[in-house]
Order: structure tokens, then sequence, then C-alpha cells
């Protein structure tokens, strides 16, 4: 038992000897978040940083980083963006990346919002000048006025920067500037130029920033990396900021809610519709569009039922398919609209193409059901053969599809024995008028 207990006292001092440094020093190691924004400015993406802030702060996080790719988007969202980032007590470094990314327009404002701001190489930064909300240019007055709004926000956010990257944030918002990663590293614009998380973490490292808790020294080195996925609402919410879903959504649902008026009775068409059109009526809110393309879809869609219930061979769905198309580019191809916010115009054909096809499909249905003899009623009984029951002179009967009937000679026919065969030449209430034919 001596022994036993000898021995279980060694294996413990060894344990313990051979622990790592670490875990004998009990320090932690820093935690740095990371975010993705790759798309618009849009209201999900405000949702999506508010989230992140909030999430960072209650674990702890050395650091936010947020990986920024974005064309631009609302001024209004920007704005509401930009408070929660300056009033975040963990600082946030914004970093422009991967290659090819861009900060443009509201997304320039963002990375110099940053307590520290970095950008991948082969990046761009700047084309910041305000336009409408359908995409066209402000007039004179209102764009002075945000201009200069924006203008005093850049400096506000730049002025610790020095007077260079003062100008160049101004010239991005008055002269629509977009320059390099390197040019704006060299202005003083961003902080750094690094190739990646790993590389920016070790730059970094020891890095001074302000918050609103006043200055406060980085240590980043050996951190723990943890990255901050979208929610799925966040993501679909993203998702239709991108036109070319927008505008499928549109054509399902305006197309399913004209299924479901012109058949009336079942509900799946009509619960398919609103769905779409409420997914598409968000999109639609946060893209820049021309509501007047609006009119052209609806018009094509009526076109297309019309030739169902009148047939003109296809002349009205060929109409249709022509206004679905010109509906489509004008509201989301308006001259003035952002690029990114613009729908593919094979897509556009494409969809109308397709639709139209469906279209010529039922109307091709509609119109051999017009062709197609009547099988109920007394009309389906006219032209059929029945078989004698009794001697017709004038009248007797006949049996015809298992029925016995009251029939009358039909003037002009021969006179009827039982047993032949006779043809119904039309019904008179409930009595067949038949005539003789032909025994097989």
């Amino acid at each position: 038992m001596k022994q036993t207990r000898i021995f279980l006292l060694a294996i413990t001092i060894l344990l313990f000897a051979f622990q790592p440094a670490q875990a004998v020093s009990g320090a932690p190691l820093p935690l740095v978040l990371v975010m993705n924004i790759d798309g618009p400015i849009a209201p999900a993406v405000q949702e999506y940083l508010a989230r992140s802030i909030k999430l960072a702060g209650q674990q702890g996080a050395e650091l936010l980083i947020l990986q920024l790719n974005t064309p631009g988007g609302g001024i209004d969202t920007m704005n509401n963006m930009l408070q929660d980032m300056r009033a975040s007590q963990v600082p946030i470094v914004v970093y422009v990346a991967p290659r090819g990314a861009m900060a443009g327009s509201a997304g320039t404002v963002i990375t110099l919002a940053g307590h520290a701001s970095a950008m991948a190489p082969e990046t761009i930064i700047g084309a910041a000048s305000p336009v409408g909300g359908q995409g066209e240019d402000l007039g004179e007055t209102l764009k002075a006025k945000e201009m200069e709004a924006l203008k005093a926000t850049v400096r506000t956010l730049t002025e610790r920067r020095g007077a260079q990257a003062v100008q160049l944030a101004e010239d991005t918002i008055e002269k629509a500037r977009a320059v390099s990663a390197s040019e704006a590293l060299q202005a003083g614009l961003v902080d750094f130029v690094a190739t990646d998380i790993n590389d920016l973490l070790a730059k970094l490292d020891g890095f001074t920033v302000v918050t609103v808790e006043g200055e406060r020294s980085l240590h980043t080195a050996g951190a723990v990396i943890e990255t901050i996925p979208m929610t799925l609402i966040e993501s679909i919410l993203q998702m239709l900021t991108n036109p070319n879903v927008v505008f499928i959504l549109l054509s399902i649902g305006v197309q399913a809610i004209f299924i479901e008026l012109s058949s009336p009775g079942g509900w799946v068409a009509g619960f398919i519709g609103v769905v779409c059109l409420a997914f598409a009526g968000y999109g639609m809110g946060v893209l820049t569009v021309n509501w007047f393309g609006l009119l052209f879809l609806v018009i094509a869609f009526v076109l297309f039922i019309v030739d169902i219930k009148a047939p003109t061979h296809g002349a009205l769905t060929a109409a249709g398919i022509g206004s679905f198309i010109v509906g489509a580019l004008v509201l989301f191809n308006s001259p003035g609209t952002p690029q990114f916010q613009k729908v593919s115009m094979p897509l556009v054909i494409l969809i109308g193409i397709l639709t139209g096809a469906m279209f010529a499909f039922i109307i091709g249905l509609a119109l051999r059901a017009q062709k197609v003899p009547v099988r109920t009623g007394h009309e389906s009984m006219v032209g059929r053969d029945g078989v004698a029951s009794s001697d017709i002179t004038f009248s007797g009967q006949v049996q015809l599809g298992g029925e016995l009937w009251t029939a009358e000679l039909a003037g002009g026919s021969d006179p009827v024995c039982k047993g032949d065969r006779v043809k119904v030449v039309k019904v008179v209430g409930l009595h067949l008028v038949v005539k003789k034919t032909d025994n097989i």
C-alpha cells in the first residue's frame, strides 16, 4: 500500500513538472473576432455589424475586424453603422480585402470610421460622390448639402491622420476620386497594407487606437481568431439586395398572383405569389429602381392572361414578352443606376422568353381543348349509334349507352325494325330523333 502511494505521488509530480508554461501562468490568449461584409451596404449589414459589436463586447474580444468588400449603399444605413462603430468600446479595424476588393462610395466612409484601417494589395477605395435614390444626379442645392455633410463627416474621421489624408478623403466625395491601397497608405488614409488577417494582426500588435474609453494599445500576438457568420435571416435579407434575385422573385410573384386570379379556388399559387412579392418588395425598397418599369411588367402579365382567355394565336403573348423585357430594364437598368444594382440583360431576356413560352403552352392547350368533341350533356349524344328495342314507324324505343330512350323517327328515314342500328340525329327534351343506319 505504501509503495502504491509513493508511485501515485511521483506520477503527480511529473505531470505538474511537464505542464506547458502558458497553462501554469494562466494567461489567456487575446480573442479577435472577424466579420465579413461582401456586397452592398444595406439594413441587413447594419444589423450584422450591431450584433457583432455586441458579441465582441460580451466575449471581451481584443478587437473586431470588419473585412469589407462593397460598391457602396444607402447614406442613412451608412450613418447608422458609423454611429455603432464610433460608440463601440471594442476597437474595430476595417480591412478592405481580399485582393481585388473595393471600399466604394459608402464603404469609403465606413473604412475611415474604423479605429484602425487597412487594405489588402490590389484593392481600391474612393468614388464616394452622393447620388439620388433612383441613381440620378442630385439637384444642385441638394447635392451641395449632401456633399458638404459627407465632407464634414470624413474630415472628422481623418483629422488625426494629417492634412494629406483629409484632402484625399474630401476628394473622394467632391471629385469621386478613387485610389489604390499603396496610394491610400502613402497619403495616410489607411494605417496598413496587409496581405491577410495574420499579417494584419502582426502589424496591429502594439498599435495604439482611440476608442470612446480613450487610448488603448492593441495586443494581437498569438491571438485566437474566430469568425462571426451572418445569421440565416441576415443572409436572406442581404441576398435580396441582388437585383437578379429580386427580378426573379418579382417575376414569379406576379405570375403566381395572375394564375391565382385567373383560376381562383386554390391557394398554393396565391401563397407563393404573396411570399415572392413580399421579398421582392423588400429588395426594391433597398435597391435603386425606377417604379415606372413595374407598370410594364404588370401590362406584360395582363397580356399573357388575356391571350389565354381570348386566344389570338400568340400575338398578345409576343407583345407581352416585349413589355416584360422593357419593364425589367426600365425598373432596374435606368440611366444613372449604379452598375452593381443593374440586372443582367441575358437573364431578363431568358426569363421573358421562358415566361412567354409557358403562357404559349397554356394557350396551345386551350386551343386544343376547344376542338375536343363534347362528351357530356345532350350535345354529346348527337351522332352516337344505338339499337332499336322495338319497331319504329313514328315512335318507339332505342337502347343507347346502357339506357332505354324514347325515340322518334327522323323525317326521310326508312322504317326501323327491332334490332336495327340507328344513329341519333338530335335530342328533343327526353326524346331522341333517330334514323336508320346500315346494319353491320
